[in-house]
């Protein structure tokens, strides 16, 4: 595919060019600014001393979330491992399937709304999110009676690429197609704007592979999401 093969390391390449702006460097190691996100990245054909790099950067006990790479840190705790799948999105979206189109009353999430989307998050488990998350891109939610109740956005940003992540749904609006149509409508401006949309998921989050495969996504290859802790100092 091409242009694809930013894909292999979104984080970096997201990092080194249209989130360069929210990055922190040491030699070739680069990481996301705690406030933004835990992921962190060396080169895909990296040397020892990169990793030193990394964990200078990190700092003594910090935490590298190193999302999809292949590479592992030599020496560090392992905090977690997941199983996944990476998607890419279509050139256009369909017109047929779900109801894509269908009007909902989505709006645009700012900092003040970032309390509640903390919220949401944390009771529906879609994946990291952290105070100023939001800077990596636009985020659409849907409200009910002043609660926030559904949500999806942008996340990394590879060059030609957006990823759509923080998809969630609260459990009293599932089944209403809310993540479909906030999916599609990201999908559909990120299009617009001459990219292509991406997303990730867990291997066995069927439901929302569905969901994404209904709207055009096709699965690009399984990935490993893993993160370590930094070595203390002794």
């Amino acid at each position: 595919m091409l242009g694809a093969a930013v894909l292999d390391d979104p984080v970096g390449e997201s990092l080194r060019a249209g989130h360069a702006h929210l990055a922190r460097f040491h030699g070739r190691a680069v990481a996301y600014r705690r406030e933004v996100a835990s992921f962190g990245a060396v080169p895909v054909e990296h040397r020892p001393e990169d990793w030193d790099d990394l964990a200078t950067l990190l700092g003594p006990g910090g935490f590298a979330d190193l999302f999809s790479a292949v590479a592992e840190p030599p020496g560090w705790e392992p905090v977690f491992e997941l199983r996944g799948v990476q998607l890419v999105g279509p050139t256009e979206l369909p017109t047929t399937g779900p109801p894509t189109a269908d009007p909902v009353d989505h709006l645009v999430l700012g900092p003040g709304d970032v309390a509640d989307m903390t919220a949401l998050v944390e009771a529906t488990r879609p994946g990291p999110f952290r105070p100023e998350t939001i800077r990596m891109g636009t985020y659409l939610g849907v409200r009910r009676d002043g609660r926030l109740v559904a949500m999806a956005g942008e996340r990394l940003r590879p060059p030609g690429w957006t990823e759509i992540s923080g998809v969630c749904t609260a459990p009293e609006a599932r089944g209403e197609g809310l993540a479909t149509r906030l999916v599609g409508e990201l999908a559909r401006r990120i299009l617009a704007q001459g990219r292509r949309p991406f997303m990730h998921a867990a291997t066995d989050n069927t439901a929302a592979l569905r969901v994404y495969e209904a709207l055009g996504f096709t699965r690009r290859r399984e990935v490993r999401f893993h993160g370590y802790r930094v070595p203390q100092q002794d």
